[in-house]
């Protein structure tokens, strides 16, 4: 698939973690992807746990599948507010439902937990949410990345080329 073709939207709110944020989204660019920052308001800057800003390109309200061929969660402690949204929650579940790429690092997995797409699935994130995970109904592994369909994950900030390598490979696949 030519990648150049392809429009991909990461969520962004407070405290994420500034490398799973801004790596991928720089690397997917780099191949030509466009990549839209999505967060609670469009416009406003939100900062990493790091200071790292980042502005958001649309609102949540605006998510809408059909103009997406993915979506990214960072982590950092984002994910614990990103979850609170209905409309994040709607969004994932649809992608998921159409196996649009779903690429989630770290904390990320909070997000999915909460939307229930991960029954079944084989991912991994930071060690410290394995249980929420398989509480979930997944099986959790400890490598740096797994690609089970359409949701590729990943542990931590030293995984993400191996992650972002997994996800373009997804994507020129599909």
């Amino acid at each position: 698939m030519d990648l150049t073709t392809l429009r991909i939207v990461c969520l962004v709110h407070e405290d994420f973690e500034d490398l799973e944020l801004w790596y991928p989204v720089l690397r997917l660019r780099e191949a030509g992807i466009e990549v839209l920052l999505a967060g609670e308001e469009k416009g406003k800057t939100y900062h990493g746990k790091y200071g790292v800003p980042a502005a958001a390109d649309i609102d949540f309200s605006q998510l809408q599948e059909g103009n997406f061929h993915g979506v990214l969660v960072p982590g950092g402690w984002a994910p614990d507010k990103l979850r609170r949204f209905p409309e994040v929650l709607d969004f994932i579940r649809q992608m998921d439902k159409d196996g649009k790429l779903i690429g989630e690092i770290c904390h990320a997995g909070w997000v999915l937990i909460s939307a229930g797409i991960l029954e079944g699935k084989n991912v991994t994130s930071t060690p410290g949410i394995r249980d929420d995970m398989e509480n979930a109904g997944a099986t959790w592994h400890d490598v740096a990345v797994i690609r089970d369909g359409h949701i590729v994950s990943s542990r931590r900030p030293p995984d993400l080329p191996d992650y972002t390598r997994e996800m373009l490979s997804f994507l020129a696949d599909s």
